[in-house]
């Protein structure tokens, strides 16, 4: 809300964005994705008796998020070392 009204204040149009200053929130719904998919099948798994299986789903949740974090580390790394001409 303030930000709307800011924007108001300054005269500026908050739909035209530039690319550099939008906010890139797809990496945080990619997570909580991945979080509420791992635990909704670790209390279905956990009810039916398999503990075993839902440990699996948890640690294969884990390792899919620390996936997509490397990657998105591995840019911002590429993007520093051309940034300094590394």
């Amino acid at each position: 809300m303030l930000f709307v009204n800011i924007s108001i204040i300054s005269g500026q149009d908050i739909t035209k964005e530039k690319r550099g200053d939008k906010v890139n929130v797809d990496l945080v719904f990619k997570i909580a994705a991945v979080g509420i998919l791992v635990a909704v099948l670790n209390i279905l798994l956990s009810r039916s008796g398999r503990d075993e299986q839902a440990l699996m789903v948890n640690l294969a949740g884990l390792i899919i998020v620390l996936i997509v974090i490397l990657r998105e580390i591995s840019g911002l790394f590429d993007l520093i070392k051309s940034l300094f001409d590394l």
